[in-house]
């Protein structure tokens, strides 16, 4: 009897997994087709890199969050910076269509390395570099490591200092060495495309999320098995990296224009912003009352302006 429950066991598991592998490839598949690339692909020393270019005048990089794409720029954004710039968005490796460097998680350094070579190809020596949230931590290490490869930096709502609380069970499970792969598989086959609408309405808050945000954004695409893994290896590891970097943020030069709002409860001001305006000299922080973690949605018109003090103070315009 035990040997017979113990094959029909073993048969059911292999059921769920073949269903789990099937359905989470037709999910990827239909993500995929619904949102494809925007942009074009560039080759980084074989590496492939989208980016979506947009406008005409001095370059600016934008740089997306965590679980993201560059598609969060371009729903609005980086249309209106394209009036007076060159835009270029760039999705970050293991997210939107930059594949995975490696399998062990791209660090905030690495990804810097990649992305500036990527803009160096496009012609863009010296851009301002804007970056939200995780994107805000990865232009931080560009403007560390690669100090002539800028020429000014716009952090919205950055991550840029160490924090104190502990990883949330979600990434201590998807960032597991084995339990990882098997929890990105059932997410992907098994959770709809609602729920990171629901979670983005968090991210959002005490805003709104803007009418068809998320049919722009393509939530399908978070949700594929490479990209959950791989956001889950940065998200567990930025907090041990920011702790490396963050002691050499009085190395930074270049004009650096800090917004951040004062309602945001994913990436604390005090925590982060505050600290950073107070490391680099020169910094001027921006603080947005009401506002939360989506800074580029909730005050387009102050980011905008941010980048023109950016462009201008680095003698851009």
């Amino acid at each position: 009897m035990a040997l017979k429950a113990g094959l029909w066991l073993a048969l059911a598991l292999a059921l769920l997994a073949a269903a789990t592998l099937w359905r989470a490839r037709a999910h990827e598949a239909r993500a995929e087709a619904r949102w494809p690339p925007s942009g074009r692909i560039v080759a980084v020393e074989g590496h492939p890199v989208h980016v979506r270019e947009m406008g005409a005048g001095p370059p600016i990089v934008l740089i997306h969050g965590a679980s993201g794409n560059l598609r969060d720029f371009t729903f609005s954004l980086a249309e209106r910076l394209a009036a007076r710039y060159r835009v270029i968005a760039l999705d970050r490796p293991g997210l939107g269509y930059t594949p995975r460097l490696g399998e062990g998680g791209a660090s905030i350094t690495a990804q810097a390395g990649l992305l500036m070579r990527a803009a160096g190809k496009l012609g863009a020596e010296r851009p301002i570099l804007l970056g939200h949230s995780y994107g805000g931590a990865v232009a931080l290490a560009w403007a560390v490591h690669h100090p002539d490869r800028l020429a000014g930096l716009v952090p919205l709502a950055a991550a840029s200092n160490p924090w104190e609380s502990d990883l949330s069970l979600y990434y201590r499970l998807t960032s597991h060495p084995w339990l990882g792969p098997v929890a990105a598989a059932l997410i992907s086959a098994w959770v709809p495309d609602r729920v990171v609408e629901e979670a983005v309405a968090e991210v959002f808050a005490p805003q709104p999320v803007p009418e068809s945000y998320a049919a722009h954004f393509g939530p399908g695409l978070t949700l594929r098995r490479a990209t959950l893994r791989e956001n889950a290896l940065q998200r567990a590891a930025i907090n041990a990296e920011i702790r490396d970097l963050h002691t050499r943020y009085g190395a930074i030069e270049v004009p650096v224009e800090i917004l951040h709002g004062d309602a945001d409860t994913t990436v604390g001001l005090s925590i982060h912003s505050e600290p950073l305006a107070e490391q680099i000299e020169g910094a001027r922080l921006t603080v947005l009352e009401g506002v939360g973690h989506m800074p580029h949605h909730a005050d387009e018109d102050a980011v905008v302006a941010a980048v023109d003090r950016a462009a201008a103070r680095a003698g851009l315009r």
